[in-house]
């Protein structure tokens, strides 16, 4: 008698986990559509996240001055002409002292490879110059042979210049039109959906739009901690050009893996041809040792605490966007795991307390968007 229930239990649960099963495909295949469209579209999408990123760092002056009384389109212009001026100031801040020295520089990277050939030719490697002519020679013939793909390299990286000058100029565009009307994003999306969708999605999009500015103003914290205790490093070893590199590693980490690399090169290159061998491996030590205070320890511990994520969250996410897509994946991955966890806590709250259902957009912060 007790095998029918236990089989009907069985059979109850089986269906059960196959109407699951099938929504969830449902789910994949929808979110796999959704990155295939994104990806046709990627030339509009990319300058669009790049705007949201700088509107989230200048929406706060331009609040400012829109307290002051100042008019939507002059506050978004001021912010905007000032966004340009603190870019050109960067900008000159590291390649003027560098131009300046650019002799020293050359000097000393010409020394640097006298020295590396000097080592060379000594124990425990005992390599003549003969043998270094002959490997210079066979490169020469391999780049001679290579010389079709290294147009094509040129042309790629050409391009590539291009490309990232019209998304600049796209996404600066679209940040003045985010500062200038973006008061008015949250009421428009409420006359445009219907039912409950008038609720609750001006209700996600203000959360989400706090939590990509907590995501934007973290990393730029821990960006300056970067050069701090780097630029402070620096400075006990005694390398030139401080200034220019603590201002490239707080620019450099807003770009995952890469930016931390590049910078990094930068420095120890400097160091070798300006103070040789030996300082250049202490610098390396101390960037090395600032990298993973800044991946294992600060930035999970900041982006955890402003965006609501756990530290391994955050680590996990940044695993598994690089290895998916990449430094934009990198770069994305936390933010974007960050709007899905809003997603998710409100649809819970909804499921969970529906007597705060109830919230209107009078209460939610602008955000930016079209008028």
């Amino acid at each position: 008698m007790s095998a029918i229930p236990s089989s009907a239990r069985a059979a109850a649960a089986l269906r059960t986990s196959a109407r699951v099963s099938a929504e969830l495909l449902v789910v994949a295949v929808m979110a796999a559509s959704t990155l295939w469209v994104l990806s046709r579209m990627w030339s509009v999408v990319w300058p669009l996240i790049i705007a949201l990123f700088l509107t989230t760092l200048t929406w706060p002056l331009a609040a400012f001055l829109r307290r002051r009384g100042w008019r939507p389109a002059p506050a978004a212009s001021a912010v905007t002409v000032l966004s340009l001026l603190a870019a050109a100031g960067i900008v000159a801040l590291i390649a003027v002292p560098v131009a300046s020295q650019s002799g020293e520089l050359a000097d000393g990277v010409t020394e640097g490879i006298q020295r590396l050939r000097e080592w060379a030719a000594g124990p425990p490697l005992n390599i003549g110059d003969d043998q270094i002519s002959g490997a210079t020679d066979a490169a020469m013939d391999r780049l001679q042979n290579s010389v079709g793909s290294a147009v094509s390299t040129v042309a790629t990286g050409v391009s590539t210049i291009f490309n990232g000058l019209i998304t600049a100029v796209l996404a600066l565009f679209l940040m003045f039109f985010f500062l200038k009307d973006g008061s008015r994003f949250l009421p428009w999306l409420t006359r445009q959906l219907p039912g409950r969708l008038a609720t609750d999605i001006p209700v996600v999009a203000a959360r989400s739009w706090e939590t990509l500015g907590s995501f934007v103003r973290s990393q730029a914290f821990v960006g300056l901690l970067d050069a701090v205790f780097i630029g402070l490093g620096l400075w006990i070893v005694g390398v030139p050009l401080v200034l220019p590199l603590a201002v490239l590693t707080f620019v450099s980490a807003f770009v995952p893996i890469v930016g931390a690399l590049f910078a990094g090169l930068v420095a120890v290159l400097i160091a070798l041809v300006s103070n040789g061998p030996t300082d250049a491996l202490i610098v390396l030590a101390i960037i090395v040792a600032v990298q993973q205070l800044e991946g294992n320890v600060f930035q999970p511990m900041i982006q955890s605490r402003s965006l609501g994520l756990h530290a391994a969250v955050v680590l996990l996410a940044v695993t598994l966007g690089g290895s998916l897509a990449g430094v934009v994946g990198s770069l994305l991955a936390v933010p974007v795991a960050a709007l899905v966890a809003v997603v998710w806590n409100h649809l819970r709250d909804q499921l969970s307390e529906p007597e705060h259902r109830g919230e209107t957009c009078d209460e939610l912060p602008a955000v930016p968007g079209p008028s």
